[in-house]
């Protein structure tokens, strides 16, 4: 799928690919794309107006990893992240950030938690003033994952999660990721919240809706976004999401001229309507 890419990211894409820019490296980051039943659908968030990437689009939870996510003293139950490395490409400290990356990232931008008082349980609720304290801190940087579960007597449930996917924001970017997409199941009891920060709205929708939505016109979504949408329509119900058997391939879209045009070449990606220029992110 070829997307146009008119005005000042057009001609940025030329100055890329002739070698008068620097092309920005990217920040490795998680994503979760949270699920639940009856309908099956997808937490979406939108992106406020004025932020740097992906402004305006609907996305999924998540973000950059913070150095401290790989730090070995979050407690852990569940694969290793050796195991977790060996699925994504990844080395097993780059792994063990990016898992922690993505709960932490879903609770600061959810209020959902994949964690539990032991290996086999889970935080059935995540409400209240002294929780709201804490993921706050934790959007602050005054408080690191591991000093959270730690003070929680809580250990990360990696077993809730699955792989899903892996997209890289295209060179011409600005603002680059280097992003592992996960899915998980909305843990029994707890429940989603606006939670603000950078979204300016949140919707459960069934993937389905979505799409519709973005070829509409009504939402924008990013082509890593859209195609995970597009592959979530295939399904039925959380369970057979988790039940997927998954091979995980980088995705790198990459601008290329066109009789004369500009355009971003996005790699299986379907037919990408009413998405953004960037194909890299959530």
């Amino acid at each position: 799928m070829a997307i146009p890419l008119p005005g000042e990211i057009g001609q940025r894409a030329r100055d890329v690919l002739a070698g008068r820019v620097p092309v920005v490296p990217a920040r490795d980051a998680a994503t979760v794309v949270v699920l639940r039943d009856s309908p099956l659908e997808v937490y979406l968030l939108r992106r406020k107006a004025t932020m740097a990437f992906a402004a305006g689009a609907y996305v999924f939870p998540g973000g950059s990893v913070d150095p401290r996510d790989a730090d070995h003293a979050v407690a852990w139950a569940g694969p290793s992240p050796r195991e977790w490395g060996a699925v994504f490409g990844a080395d097993e400290r780059t792994a063990r950030g990016l898992v922690c990356a993505a709960v932490r990232e879903t609770f600061e931008e959810s209020g959902v938690l994949l964690a539990g008082p032991g290996a086999t349980t889970i935080v059935a609720d995540t409400t209240g003033d002294d929780w709201e304290a804490d993921r706050l801190a934790l959007i602050a940087h005054e408080l690191s994952f591991a000093e959270f579960l730690d003070r929680r007597g809580l250990v990360l449930r990696s077993d809730l999660l699955r792989p899903w996917a892996h997209w890289i924001t295209p060179e011409i970017e600005t603002k680059r990721f280097d992003t592992r997409f996960f899915v998980a199941a909305l843990p029994p009891g707890q429940r989603t919240r606006d939670v603000g920060g950078e979204a300016d709205m949140v919707a459960w929708m069934p993937p389905a809706a979505a799409l519709d939505r973005a070829a509409a016109g009504e939402i924008m979504l990013m082509p890593p976004t859209f195609s995970t949408l597009t592959e979530m329509c295939e399904f039925g119900a959380v369970g057979d999401v988790l039940r997927a058997d998954r091979v995980i391939t980088t995705i790198q879209p990459s601008a290329a001229e066109v009789d004369g045009e500009m355009v971003l070449i996005v790699p299986d990606a379907g037919q990408l309507a009413g998405q953004g220029d960037g194909g890299g992110g959530r």
